[in-house]
């Protein structure tokens, strides 16, 4: 029986009496629990330095591939830009290309790929193809959007709670929609972090019970709430927070999903239940008059285009830490 290559083993000194980095717990990003709450919190320092920086060229000589099996246009820009403007090279392989499982079988163009770059983004429908893509790749696999989790948005959505709110513990995050993909990440990433989310669905499309159960696990600091009520869930948040009812690959759900989620919408007047200075956030593509109002997402306190500008900040952090391009607070970085 065939075994996947070990990954290379990665060994990272520390100046300035940081903490030791474990930007990759085991060998991919699949989860944001691949990463711990210092970890998070030092790859969102880099990723502000980096945007600071601009251009680079730390990743000379790296190579990513981009393989989707859905379409995207944050995603795909945004992790072929950070290869680029880090001095790296990105290759974008379509679905019709690559036929993922089908023309090929998952574990071959794991294999494949292994001998040609040095990373692996991939967006898949299923998280199961991702953790077979991971196992039998012998370079670093980053979930791109499985329709399990999100963890690379989650890491953009904390960089711009951070560049707005400062210090991100004891912040309250309320999420109102569907507990998705989005939805689980966020909360994972929250109970990290040290904040307090809240969530409000309808009670058949609220959030699975072992992402709860993990992330009350994790949060020493901050708390939970899953409740049908929005307004329960925005009263005093920080932070207001929703996502498209139907994702894509669920539109033959999209009818029955309007009717479940009508009185969930993030217009003015739920939003005006969370603090004077709460911001409102939306991962994109919204659609306008059904999860949010145009008042509220062309408001002033809306940041979702910053939102999606910083996933280009926080893929490039995650990528200079995983391929070996931080100089900076990283002294050194050896395969």
């Amino acid at each position: 029986m065939y075994q996947p290559h070990s990954k290379p083993t990665i060994i990272i000194e520390y100046f300035l009496f940081r903490d030791i980095l474990e930007v990759m717990k085991g060998k991919d990003l699949l989860s944001i629990t691949d990463l711990g709450g210092e970890d998070i919190r030092l790859l969102i320092s880099d990723a502000i330095s980096l945007k600071a920086q601009g251009w680079l060229d730390m990743l000379s000589g790296k190579s990513l591939a981009i393989m989707f099996e859905k379409p995207s246009l944050r995603t795909r820009v945004s992790f072929e830009l950070a290869m680029r403007q880090l001095g790296g090279e990105a290759i974008y392989l379509s679905p019709a290309e690559v036929g993922l499982g089908g023309r090929e079988s998952v574990p071959d163009v794991a294999r494949v790929l292994s001998r040609y770059v040095n990373a692996i983004a991939a967006r898949t429908f299923s998280h199961q193809t991702l953790e077979v893509l991971a196992e039998y790749s012998a370079v670093p696999v980053i979930n791109a959007l499985s329709d399990w989790e999100h963890p690379c948005q989650a890491l953009a959505d904390l960089l711009t709670i951070t560049e707005k709110k400062g210090e991100l513990q004891g912040l309250t995050l309320a999420f109102i929609g569907d507990g998705n993909n989005t939805a689980r990440s966020l909360m994972l990433a929250a109970s990290l972090m040290g904040m307090n989310f809240r969530i409000a669905s309808p009670s058949a499309y609220t959030i699975d019970q072992e992402t709860l159960s993990l992330a009350q696990g994790n949060s020493a600091d901050g708390s939970i709430l899953c409740t049908d009520q929005p307004q329960l869930a925005v009263e005093g948040a920080d932070i207001v927070y929703t996502d498209v009812w139907a994702s894509m690959g669920q539109e033959d759900e999209a009818k029955k999903r309007r009717k479940a989620f009508v009185k969930y919408q993030v217009d003015a007047a739920l939003f005006s239940l969370a603090k004077e200075n709460a911001i409102f956030m939306h991962d994109l593509p919204a659609h306008r008059g059904e999860e949010v109002s145009d008042e509220v997402i062309d408001s002033a306190r809306s940041v979702v285009f910053e939102q999606a500008e910083n996933r280009l900040h926080a893929q490039k952090a995650l990528l200079a830490a995983m391929l070996g391009g931080l100089e900076i607070p990283l002294a050194g970085y050896y395969r």
